[in-house]
């Protein structure tokens, strides 16, 4: 499961690191972080999805939340004992 999350985690982490030094022009001379290259991308992305490039950084968002909830379900229901023997041990301490 450590694997997944990794896996799931590291993308992300490039992406929004992308996305945010881009979008503010962050570029350290390199073209891929310049704001030219960022607005292209988007308006490709939205001429291929068919919406305004302007709402994607937004969809972006609310899918890596959605995908954040389900690996922590996915990872709840594994661990579902563990979970529920710490459950029961806090409500007797308490």
């Amino acid at each position: 499961m450590r694997y997944v999350i990794v896996l799931w985690a590291g993308p992300l982490l490039l992406f929004w690191g992308w996305f945010g030094l881009s979008f503010y022009d962050i570029n350290f001379g390199y073209v891929i972080l310049s704001r030219q290259l960022h607005d292209l991308v988007f308006q490709l992305y939205g001429q291929i999805l068919g919406v305004d490039p302007d709402t994607i950084p937004l969809l972006l968002v609310r899918t890596c939340i959605f995908d954040a909830f389900l690996l922590a379900a996915i990872l709840a229901f594994r661990r579902r004992r563990q979970i529920g023997n710490w459950m029961r041990a806090r409500t007797k301490t308490s």
